[in-house]
């Protein structure tokens, strides 16, 4: 656990659960931004170490993906076997901790910046996905758009010598799966038009859209304090955020094991599991139902 002198007080900053709930408790509308450290307790490995450097090669790039027919077949082979344990991944306590927190009313707007659905699935409603769902894919050509699992269904019948396989989860519903022969996977065009089925997200090197940002951007505007919660913030889409709330003089917390690029633009640092930073929350929200029963 980590504290940082406060930039909004020129005072150092108290550390732990009670600094970040006294944090809490004096924003009302906070602008919540999460990271894959929100997810790892749910089984779903996050990118970065310590440090904020890859844990593993970088995801694939949406020039890649867009542009080679192999990529794509590589691409589509890793996520056939990673999504049958990514697909079934559930909410853990952070996500229920920050439902919570939007039951409380303190939730401007929870702009996450995974593509597993978990906030929405643990309850939470005022959710902007900023790079997309992981569980819908989309036609390239004609914007068609389909749940996952059906296509999970349809490639299984197409690749039967790979539904056999196994390999260790990668943190976007794939799986490390090297050493094979990706040419003979068969990867299906849209059923529509023929075009190419990608993952409705934002991949590395593809912009997010334009109206995504104008709203989490808009919803920032209206918020008093920002709230970080698992991430890095190494990647620009999540950071410019933060650096654009500090240039407002908006105070931030962040709660992240390890550095993140806006360690100086920070009022409050928590360096704890995410669940743990938190679960004050969910000992309100058992007492609350504690007191209505009684």
């Amino acid at each position: 656990m980590t504290f940082h002198p406060s930039s909004t007080t020129g005072t150092p900053a108290k550390t732990g659960s009670p600094a970040l709930r006294e944090f809490i408790d004096r924003h009302n509308r906070l602008f919540v931004l999460t990271g894959a450290g929100c997810s790892t307790d749910s089984g779903i490995p996050d990118y970065r170490d310590a440090d904020g450097s890859w844990k593993r090669s970088q995801p694939v790039s949406y020039q890649a993906f867009m542009g080679e027919a192999l990529t794509r077949q590589r691409y589509w082979a890793r996520s056939l076997v990673g999504w049958r344990r990514f697909g079934h991944a559930l909410p853990n306590d952070t996500h229920h901790a920050l439902v919570r927190l939007e039951q409380l009313g303190k939730m401007q707007l929870l702009l996450t910046q995974n593509v597993d659905g978990l906030h929405q699935r643990a309850g939470s409603r005022h959710v902007l996905d900023m790079h997309g769902r992981l569980d819908t894919v989309r036609c390239m050509a004609c914007e068609r758009r389909s749940p996952r699992h059906v296509l999970q269904q349809a490639l299984l019948e197409l690749n039967p010598a790979w539904t056999k396989l196994d390999a260790a989860d990668a943190p976007d519903g794939d799986a490390d799966l090297e050493h094979h022969d990706f040419n003979t996977f068969t990867v299906l065009p849209c059923p529509q038009c023929g075009g190419i089925l990608k993952p409705d997200v934002v991949f590395f090197g593809e912009n997010v859209p334009r109206d995504r940002l104008a709203a989490a951007m808009q919803a920032l505007e209206s918020a008093d304090a920002v709230l970080v919660v698992g991430s890095s913030l190494m990647v620009f889409s999540g950071y410019r955020f933060v650096h654009a709330a500090a240039k407002a003089g908006k105070p931030i917390a962040a709660v992240n094991l390890g550095r993140t690029r806006a360690d100086p633009l920070l009022s409050l640092k928590i360096e704890q599991p995410c669940a743990d930073a938190l679960a004050f929350l969910l000992g309100d929200a058992s007492t609350a139902r504690a007191e209505e029963v009684a």
